[in-house]
């Protein structure tokens, strides 16, 4: 017996996410495993979103003093601080205030004084905790998951679904991808990257039957000024885009790994590939000038 498969669309994080299921026994109980993945997932969405004035991150971005953090979030800060130490300072989530200088809608390039006036207030050292309670130690200072939340809430929403029996389907947000368990068949499931310089066409498709896949690149939030395309992966110790990759993929086992070290090598530039390579994970990744880097984790 063939049993259908069962696809939920829906909106979080300011992007389009997917749930896919498969070998679920009927319409009703896809729905109500869907609808658990979906909740979790806008569960992290209202408690860390840096643009919801009650989140727990604005309430640690208000400077009113310390603020008492749950488990969870101690955990997520832990993972921060590990990832900034293994990218020598470059994974920093206090480096969302460069969004201050950095208007990509406006399409403008901020002058050398508005960004040299918001590097003071980037460094994961001014992250004050004592037991259960987190502060910022300058006014000024933000605290932003971006970096990594969207993985995260892929990697809970996966992890609820595979504790409720689900054992195929995968969690899709915005093309960051954590995957349960193969196709009903037991075949892996045929996931598309998209060419980083033209839409309409895939760079590659790579089968995945576990583990999770994720992708940065300079072609999400850019504009382009004078010739040069200005990227929102923004390097926190220079204030400025990074330019040397169009796009970095990773499998890994956890969306969160695989989100986090995409975005360590766009950062690295020319240093990226020893740094992926000793990762021991598969990538793909493309130059500035076109060229395709790939290794397997099997090779």
């Amino acid at each position: 017996m063939n049993l259908p498969l069962h696809r939920h669309e829906f909106q979080a994080m300011a992007s389009h996410c997917e749930v896919v299921l498969a070998g679920v026994d009927s319409a009703a109980e896809a729905e109500h495993l869907t609808t658990l993945a979906v909740q979790e997932v806008l569960r992290i969405e209202h408690k860390y979103s840096r643009y919801r004035p009650f989140s727990l991150l604005s309430r640690i971005n208000a400077h009113n003093g310390p603020v008492v953090c749950d488990e969870e979030t101690l955990d997520l800060l832990d993972k921060a601080q590990l990832l900034h130490a293994h990218s020598t300072g470059l994974f920093d989530i206090t480096c969302g205030v460069l969004r201050r200088a950095w208007d990509f809608k406006a399409a403008r390039v901020p002058h050398a004084d508005e960004i040299a006036a918001l590097l003071p207030l980037i460094g994961m050292s001014g992250i004050e905790r004592e037991g259960n309670q987190v502060q910022l130690r300058t006014p000024g200072m933000e605290l932003d998951f971006g970096g990594f939340g969207k993985e995260y809430a892929a990697d809970r929403a996966a992890t609820l679904l595979a504790e409720a029996g689900v054992t195929h389907g995968y969690v899709n947000l915005a093309g960051d991808l954590r995957v349960i368990g193969p196709k009903a068949d037991g075949s892996p499931w045929t996931i598309g990257i998209r060419h980083p310089r033209d839409a309409s066409r895939l760079l590659a498709s790579i089968p995945v039957s576990a583990g999770a896949l994720a992708t940065s690149g300079d072609y999400e939030r850019y504009f382009e000024q004078d010739g040069k395309r200005y990227c929102h992966v923004l390097n926190p110790r220079t204030g400025q885009p990074a330019a040397h990759w169009q796009s970095v993929s990773v499998l890994a086992p956890s969306a969160l790994i695989a989100g986090a070290f995409t975005t360590i090598a766009m950062l690295l530039e020319e240093q990226a590939l020893p740094f992926l390579r000793s990762t021991g994970l598969s990538f793909l990744a493309v130059d500035h000038s076109g060229m395709l880097h790939q290794e397997s984790a099997n090779a």
